[in-house]
């Protein structure tokens, strides 16, 4: 049995990336991560397509809440990650703790402009962005308790 390894997913507004990541980790990866996510100016509500697109994969939407860092700041965390696209210009929140960071830059697909097929791709090609770098983290990590 591995403990539970505790990320924090950041993003400006916590209504899109940093929720997609917590709740695929927590989903899909809920023995090895315990997650959450967090905003530094967040916009009070999960965008409703992260909510559709969430439930159309199976993956629980309920409790989900956009929810400020101030939140967490009492709490440790074993990584915390930026899912913010500097490619694209965003401001990303810095973090100010000891933890490890690491940044995921991921492209807004609530931004997507489009028809519902491009919308809709945007958002899964995000999602399994996030679960690849998911899987990565995962394998590096057994191969650090291995060694």
């Amino acid at each position: 049995m591995v403990t539970p390894f505790n990320l924090l997913f950041i993003c400006t507004h916590n209504r899109c990336r940093s929720v997609l990541a917590e709740v695929i980790a927590n989903a899909r990866f809920d023995d090895f991560f315990v997650a959450f996510s967090a905003g530094s100016q967040p916009a009070g509500q999960i965008h409703p397509l992260t909510l559709k697109f969430l439930a159309a994969r199976g993956l629980p939407t309920r409790g989900l809440r956009s929810q400020s860092w101030d939140d967490f700041a009492d709490q440790e965390f074993d990584l915390v990650v930026t899912v913010c696209d500097s490619a694209a210009n965003e401001s990303c929140p810095l973090w100010m703790s000891d933890a490890p960071r690491a940044h995921w830059g991921m492209p807004d697909p609530s931004s997507v402009a489009g028809d519902v097929a491009a919308i809709e791709s945007a958002f899964y090609t995000v999602m399994d962005a996030l679960e690849s770098q998911l899987v990565a983290l995962k394998h590096e990590l057994l191969k650090e308790v291995r060694n």
